[in-house]
């Protein structure tokens, strides 16, 4: 057995730990520093997020988007010395930016005096600046770094500036089209010493610099004008299996102008065509496409080609056609399928008298012969990409659309996804997380079998109160405010508010003022017809009075006046899809959200495409979806049974295995706590949770870990060495195989566990990581899991200290190296161990201070 003592005695004196705690080493992982200049609209945080310096153009920066607030300390808002600059500066100040980037043209005694003014009343402002020599002699100590232009022409003597510490940036230009393949200028402008940074003369594409970002974008066009994007089959069966494999979907729009095509290269990792019936202007698209192929970029067809598949189109796709025998058409047989056929449901005989035969084809997935031994293939793999399409895509099977296709696998192989580690949301330290969000509705209705109890009431007695994990709890103001629509029992429900905030594991939100219906409906004056929503008397619509008036109603009216909790979160009501106008609001009030999304499946309805994807975006703004339904879904409308959201253990067992697609989101009403069989349903939930293997967290820490999914910036600087920057709030990395990790070149990565033969990897704290992948297992220290936050995290020569703090009592589970011991404040309640793998539990204890100390 290898532990000592765990008295606060021990651990207070002991001068071992007092050695351990002085002898603090850093691990630096050394790499080239880098720069990026994205002067364009639009910006991509996934692509710029990893670079050292960001510059960019504060008029084409939207400050309320969450990726400008993740690398806000990397961003230098360029503005060029010229007339009225002093006014933008002002601008770019009182907008947040951290960091400046002068351009001077002309060296002026103004501009110095100006400069140095500014530098003595801001000097936490980091600046950089381009300029002639003469200006750069002059200001350079000054400054963090110093900017040319073409210096592998001009060659300014850098040395100087090189001597003070002061990175040095050089800036090339070349044509857009050229810029790729500038890569021996990277290599030259790094010996000279400096940063390079390569791009076009408008710097509105992607160049190149020493660290190159995964391209973790897929372009995929709708046809938004006939059914909006939260009810795009793209959307809603194409996005989940992208996300898993740490991609993002990009929305585009058919009737939209489609990007520049040398510009779209520098950005997206593919293309998808996925259409819901053939476009009538098909020349737009086709002719973008063909020229996206020339670049290089592997395009996906999904169920169909977006257009009529004419031999003379096809043909320049490689793909020949001809026409079948009508009389036996329906009459194929599968001569081949791929193992990527029949994943959920076998491939139906099409009656299609189109033939397709593929010239070429990388690997053919479905092939049909008939009876005159004549055969089409409906899906392949391409040199260009893939396509799947006449049934080989999806199928249609009583309202459910079931996976022809394996998704994951034909994404993977047509647009040659690169195998990533995945910024994963469901997983925090090694456990699946797990929280449970309530909207309003009906804190006011009756119990059945005690009218003079209020669901309310019984939600705060039978579940609040009983369950000591984190809870988020929503009221609608319209239900409980005395403006509202029960001015007569509006104390008793305020009371009811203020019990259930004033319990240490129920942070408060609102689900709304009026219970908006119908968000697309609001008009452009900010206005909603009453019959979109709920009607009180007097009260005016608006975006403010419906979304940041409660969250202050909440804070002043229904919280202790010393109370630390803050309402900081709206759960979407009625049709739960918020257009930019309301998603804007949100961001730009520095408000969380979450609702929307459709997860159900279970063990009746099987099917991967009732299973949502992480969120929805709109304008640069993210709706984050929950993460599974809610009651009413699963109680068919409130209409019966009412124990049916029992069934909601299946989704969550469902989307655990054979892969963990969610985390576990026990999301419900208030108005539950009207019925016993409802109440008995979240019991029997809530008990089934706490023998999970779990960390509990409130909703309003999980909706950031996935606003920085859809932000997160990741580079492979060599075959094991992967940096990963935007990782603020998200702190898993899942990488798809058994590896083991480099903890001394990996200083930021905490531990690692293995689930079904994947690694989940556990950050501390940063939004900056390396990650150093190894062929050897891990034979260090490292936490395997734990069901607590990692609030303290210090690795010194002889050992690590780690500061842990639960919602519930405190489990963590550790790996030691031989000569290691462990002490612990407090002593744990049970201690067991197998190897070298220890676990500790503590009772009536969610915070401990654990050192590891080695010879």
């Amino acid at each position: 057995m290898r532990w000592i003592g765990w008295t606060m005695k021990r651990l207070c004196c002991s001068k071992i730990i007092f050695l351990f705690l002085m002898c603090v080493s850093i691990f630096a992982t050394p790499y080239e520093k880098s720069a990026i200049v994205y002067l364009g609209k639009d910006i991509s945080y996934p692509m710029v997020g990893v670079h050292d310096y960001i510059f960019v153009n504060p008029k084409n920066i939207n400050i309320h988007r969450h990726g400008f607030s993740l690398y806000n300390n990397k961003i230098y808002a360029t503005i060029e010395v010229k007339k009225g600059y002093e006014k933008v500066v002002e601008k770019v100040l009182q907008n947040g930016y951290k960091n400046i980037y002068f351009i001077v043209r002309e060296d002026t005694k103004k501009f110095r005096k100006f400069f140095k003014s500014f530098h003595t009343n801001y000097p936490e402002i980091n600046i950089a600046l381009s300029g002639d020599e003469h200006l750069l002699k002059n200001l350079y100590q000054s400054v963090e770094v110093v900017v040319f232009y073409n210096a592998l022409q001009k060659k300014p003597d850098i040395k100087k500036y090189l001597s003070y510490g002061l990175d040095v940036i050089d800036i090339e230009t070349s044509q857009t089209d050229e810029v790729k393949l500038q890569t021996d200028k990277i290599k030259m402008i790094q010996k000279m010493g400096m940063v390079p940074y390569i791009s076009n003369k408008s710097f509105d594409m992607y160049g190149l610099s020493s660290k190159k970002a995964f391209k973790r974008e897929i372009f995929t066009i709708i046809d938004e004008d006939k059914v909006d994007r939260i009810l795009s089959s793209a959307h809603q069966y194409g996005a989940m299996p992208l996300e898993y494999m740490g991609y993002i979907q990009h929305l585009h729009n058919l009737s939209d102008p489609f990007p520049d095509v040398d510009k779209f290269v520098s950005r997206y990792a593919g293309v998808i065509v996925w259409l819901s019936s053939d476009t009538n202007n098909f020349n737009k698209l086709f002719s973008w496409l063909l020229e996206v192929k020339k670049r290089g970029v592997k395009i996906a067809f999904a169920s169909n080609f977006g257009f009529v598949a004419d031999g003379m189109l096809l043909s320049q796709f490689g793909i020949e056609t001809s026409d079948g025998d009508a009389a036996i058409a329906n009459k194929k047989h599968v001569k081949y399928a791929d193992k990527m056929v029949g994943f959920e449901i076998e491939p139906q005989i099409n009656d299609s008298t189109l033939y397709l035969k593929p010239k070429n084809p990388v690997k053919s997935i479905l092939t049909y012969e008939d009876m005159n031994h004549d055969t089409s293939t409906p899906a392949a793999i391409m040199p260009w990409g893939g396509y799947a399409v006449f049934g080989s895509f999806l199928f249609e099977l009583d309202d459910n659309n079931l996976w022809v296709i394996n998704p994951f696998s034909f994404f993977k192989e047509a647009l040659e996804l690169q195998t990533i580690p995945v910024p994963d949301v469901t997983t925090h330290n090694g456990k699946r997380i797990m929280f449970t969000h309530i909207d309003g509705d009906g804190i006011m209705n009756a119990y059945e079998s005690d009218p003079d109890r209020l669901s309310g009431d019984m939600i705060y007695n039978k579940i609040l109160k009983v369950y000591k994990i984190p809870h988020s709890v929503s009221v609608i103001g319209a239900e409980i405010a005395p403006n509202g629509l029960y001015p007569e029992i509006s104390e008793r429900l305020m009371r009811i508010a203020k019990k259930m905030y004033a319990l240490d594991n129920v942070e408060p939100a609102t689900h709304t003022f009026t219970h908006t219906f119908k968000w697309g409906k609001i008009t452009k004056d900010g206005n909603l017809d009453p019959k979109y929503r709920l009607n009180p008397k007097g009260y005016k619509y608006s975006l403010y009075n419906e979304l940041e008036a409660p969250l202050l109603f909440i804070e002043d009216k229904l919280l202790a006046k010393n109370s630390k909790k803050k309402a900081q979160s709206v759960f979407w009501s009625g049709d739960c899809s918020p257009r930019v106008n309301a998603l804007s609001f949100v961001y730009k009030h520095h408000i969380l959200n979450i609702n929307g999304g459709y997860t159900t499946i279970s063990n009746t309805e099987p099917w991967l495409t009732l299973v949502s994807p992480l969120g929805l975006e709109r304008g640069g703004y993210y709706q984050i979806y929950t993460g599974a339904q809610n009651e009413n879904v699963y109680t068919n409308d409130w209409l019966g049974p009412f124990w049916g959201f029992k069934k909601v253990v299946q989704t969550f067992k469902m989307t655990e295995n054979p892969r963990r697609l969610k985390p576990i989101d026990v999301y419900y009403h208030l108005y539950s706590g009207s019925k016993l069989a409802s109440l008995n349903a979240l019991k029997y939930i809530f008990n089934w949770t706490s023998h999970q293997d779990i960390i509990p967290i409130f909703t309003s820490e999980y909706i950031p870990k996935v606003m920085d999914f859809y932000e997160v910036s990741l580079v492979k600087l060599d075959s094991h060495h992967y940096m990963v920057s935007g990782m603020k709030n998200l702190k898993t990395l899942r990488y798809d195989a058994n590896v083991g990790i480099d903890f001394q070149k990996s200083a930021t990565v905490l531990g690692k566990k293995i689930i079904k033969e994947k690694t989940y990897i556990h950050l501390a704290k940063g939004s900056d990581h390396d990650l150093v992948l190894t062929s050897k297992q891990n034979k260090g220290i490292y936490i395997i899991s734990t069901n607590g936050d990692i609030k303290e995290y210090i690795r010194g020569k002889k050992g690590i200290r780690y500061k842990v703090e639960s919602y519930v009592d405190l489990e963590f589970n550790i790996h030691l190296k031989k000569g290691c011991k462990l002490l612990s404040k407090p002593t744990p309640y049970t201690i067991t161990s197998e190897r070298d793998d220890f676990a500790l539990t503590f009772k009536n204890h969610k915070k401990a201070v654990i050192d590891v100390l080695c010879k």
